[in-house]
């Protein structure tokens, strides 16, 4: 059975990780965050869950919330051949969680070496809290960055770290 918000809660607190959660009704896009967070300090995320080609394994991204993102650039970036969005299925197999719940927490879910996590530089060194969903799209939890960064390496699931800003180089460049 996949880990519920409160179960993955308490297990940042057992790990000594300070956050704080803030309940609101259920938010399925960028959008509709921007609009229910008002004053919320620090960063916030957009995230894909994406299928490749064997022998590469599941893809999160996982991007501050205003970042353009081409899964065609990204597969190019990646190395990755084609990616395509993953199913409804394989998010609820994968992760634990449904459409608009996706976070970089669902790895609590997922066996070390699953999934590949990519995430946005700016996200993992930045000053302030980063606000995720904890497993639900009606909870956003602020995290520091260095814990978040502590947290995911404990579940066997180093991010790596880049630019996602960043415009990738043409291919014929």
């Amino acid at each position: 059975m996949p880990q519920t918000p409160e179960d993955l809660l308490a297990r940042l607190e057992a790990a000594g990780i300070r956050a704080t959660t803030h309940r609101h009704p259920p938010l399925h896009t960028v959008a509709e965050s921007k609009v229910l967070r008002g004053a919320l300090p620090g960063l916030h995320v957009k995230n894909l869950f994406l299928r490749a080609r064997p022998p590469h394994p599941f893809l999160l991204v996982v991007a501050e919330e205003d970042t353009p993102l081409s899964i065609n650039g990204l597969a190019r970036r990646l190395d990755t051949g084609r990616l395509s969005m993953a199913s409804e299925v394989e998010l609820w197999d994968r992760l634990g969680v449904r459409p608009g719940s996706v976070t970089p927490f669902a790895l609590v879910n997922a066996p070390a070496g699953s999934v590949r996590l990519v995430m946005d530089r700016r996200l993992l060194e930045g000053e302030g809290p980063v606000n995720l969903h904890p497993l639900t799209n009606t909870a956003t939890t602020a995290i520091a960055a260095p814990d978040l960064r502590r947290f995911l390496e404990s579940l066997g699931h180093p991010p790596e770290a880049i630019d996602l800003a960043e415009a990738p180089a043409s291919p014929l460049a």
